[in-house]
């Protein structure tokens, strides 16, 4: 019976192992993502004495591939690493950088969570096409669904995510602040922790500062999952602008949720939103702010977004997700 490695934090990533391993049927070891040297040393022998296939379920994990002796799986969620390196980067961060590269290429078989990791997963790393699988990560849509909810009584734009340089808020901003112009009580809300650098946090505080719009943006750490779907079904659009994303959630459940979506043109967004949101040039500001003006002028625009936004995140289920899964178990288990 196949081992999976259950990460217990609370992103995206984390959302990944958890769902999958209540749709099948395997053995499980929890383990936070980042591990003390003692943490790791004793996973480190546990996944060295396994008979069975081990599925890792993130990239950050492939470190530990290299004391496993029999067939492993790596899910592979994205290269930001590679393609979006950290502004700073420790010697110890550069050392298991390349351990989990070393531990991804020698890998039975890899899943990735877009065509553009896989892509990407070619480009960088050389690995050969027939040793990758495409599997989208799914949705729950016993939560993420349409609410009549009212969260503020202003009307909002949203965006989900960290801080990090690549997530582009700042251009968000500056594109707000022209919007914000014609809509004068429309507030920005941004849901998600800080991330990485505090630095960049008051970065944008200050830009905010600048722009004279710091009182019409709402910052909101860590919400459950019912409550981030209220503050989609009741927001007037996501803005999500990023510039690199392996897969990216917040697009998905924005649509299953009934909220119409502006993002970016690159990387695996488009895979994510297909026809149903409008898709920018991130680094074009103007582009951006043209994309929110239609939705909050164009009510025809917006239905039809809304529509087409529910049909989309259709697609995408835990239970594909977990059925392909065990596909490549199958496809590993039989060489």
């Amino acid at each position: 019976m196949p081992l999976l490695i259950v990460t217990t934090e609370k992103s995206g990533v984390d959302r990944y192992s958890k769902e999958i391993a209540q749709r099948l049927d395997v053995r499980t070891i929890e383990s936070r993502r980042y591990l003390s040297l003692i943490e790791a040393y004793q996973l480190s022998r546990l996944l060295g004495s396994q008979d069975d296939i081990i599925h890792l379920p993130n990239q950050n994990f492939a470190r530990y591939a290299l004391f496993i002796k029999n067939l492993y799986i790596v899910t592979v969620h994205d290269l930001v690493r590679l393609c979006f390196g950290f502004t700073t980067e420790t010697i110890s961060e550069r050392i298991l950088l390349r351990l989990d590269i070393r531990g991804i290429k020698r890998a039975s078989h890899i899943i990735a969570t877009s065509q553009t990791t896989r892509n990407d997963l070619i480009a960088y790393l050389k690995i050969p096409d027939d040793r990758i699988s495409v599997i989208y990560n799914g949705l729950d849509h016993s939560i993420f669904k349409p609410y009549k909810v009212g969260i503020l009584d202003k009307p909002y734009i949203l965006y989900v995510g960290s801080e990090r340089p690549r997530k582009n808020l700042d251009r968000l901003i500056e594109a707000f602040a022209v919007v914000r112009k014609e809509f004068p009580e429309l507030l920005l809300v941004k849901v998600g922790v800080a991330g990485r650098a505090q630095e960049y946090r008051q970065e944008i505080m200050r830009k905010l500062e600048s722009l004279g719009i710091i009182q019409a943006v709402i910052f909101v750490e860590y919400v459950s999952e019912l409550d981030l779907a209220y503050y989609y079904s009741s927001a007037a659009l996501l803005a999500y602008p990023s510039l690199y994303e392996g897969f990216g959630f917040p697009p998905l459940e924005a649509m299953a949720c009934g909220c119409p979506v502006v993002t970016s043109n690159t990387s695996s967004l488009p895979e994510v939103v297909g026809k149903a949101g409008i898709m920018v040039n991130p680094y074009d500001t103007d582009s951006l702010v043209e994309a929110m003006q239609q939705v909050l002028t164009d009510s025809k625009l917006r239905d039809d977004m809304v529509r087409k936004g529910l049909e989309q995140a259709k697609k995408f289920s835990w239970e594909k997700a977990a059925e392909e899964t065990q596909e490549v178990y199958n496809k590993v288990a039989n060489g």
